[in-house]
């Protein structure tokens, strides 16, 4: 485990909606890989891949039980990188990508919907 790290991936990371989703079920304290998957739609094998580099850097700690993968977030440290001010930038730079994505995702949506000459309600009241 490293005590250097790129604070901007830590963000990018806890910002990540299916990564924020797994962290969310770990702040009740320590889950099984398998919950974690199913709760979040994906493989075990994902969630790691997700998890990696907070596993690498100690923001989440991976231990096995009776041969099942368990996952504890550290939440002081996640936390810390949070309310850090010198990261405080970050956070913002996290949440502006975040909106530039969504803009972007519903200016496809909605042009979608208005290319195919149905209006956004029509389309809701039909399914």
């Amino acid at each position: 485990m490293s005590d250097t790290f790129d604070r901007e991936k830590i963000v990018e990371c806890m910002f990540d909606p299916t990564t924020s989703s797994i962290l969310a079920q770990l702040e009740d304290g320590q889950k099984e890989c398998s919950f974690l998957a199913e709760q979040s739609s994906v493989s075990e094998s994902e969630v790691l891949e997700r998890l990696s580099y907070l596993i690498e850097h100690g923001f989440i700690s991976k231990n096995s039980n009776d041969g099942k993968c368990i996952l504890t977030a550290n939440s002081e440290k996640l936390t810390s990188i949070v309310e850090d001010g010198d990261n405080f930038d970050a956070t913002i730079s996290g949440l502006e990508k975040m909106d530039s994505y969504l803009n972007w995702f519903f200016s496809i949506f909605y042009s979608n919907y208005s290319n195919s000459g149905q209006s956004y309600h029509s389309y809701d009241q039909n399914a």
